[in-house]
């Protein structure tokens, strides 16, 4: 079983939104910490959002006031919901757990 598993990537025009989900396995969920990180072409991996098992969340400066993430921790779920989308956007986001567990990514494309 795949650990990880992210949805809801797309193309979305500038100032729209979209959401984001991972499913991820009871093991992996249980784990402290979970989040979103980005990397867009030719550009290295940066982490977006964090969220602990107890659902405090760190989110980096050039999201902040427009994303959010959260967790349902009945549906052993993570969620991104980004609000405003610029098209430095652009980029495959990775759903991760800690301890060095990634995602396959899914691509979201932010057209002006």
């Amino acid at each position: 079983q795949v650990p990880l598993v992210e949805s809801g990537g797309g193309l979305v025009q500038a100032g729209g939104s979209l959401r984001l989900s991972c499913a991820a396995t009871t093991r992996f969920f249980e784990r402290n910490a979970m989040g979103w990180s980005r990397q867009a072409p030719g550009k290295e991996r940066d982490v977006v959002a964090t969220i602990t098992r107890s659902g405090a969340t760190t989110y980096a400066d050039f999201v902040k006031g427009r994303f959010t993430i959260s967790r349902d921790n009945g549906k052993n779920a993570i969620y991104l919901q980004m609000n405003g989308l610029r098209p430095e956007d652009t980029a495959v986001y990775y759903c991760w757990a800690a301890g060095g567990h990634w995602g396959q990514g899914t691509q979201v494309t932010v057209s002006s």
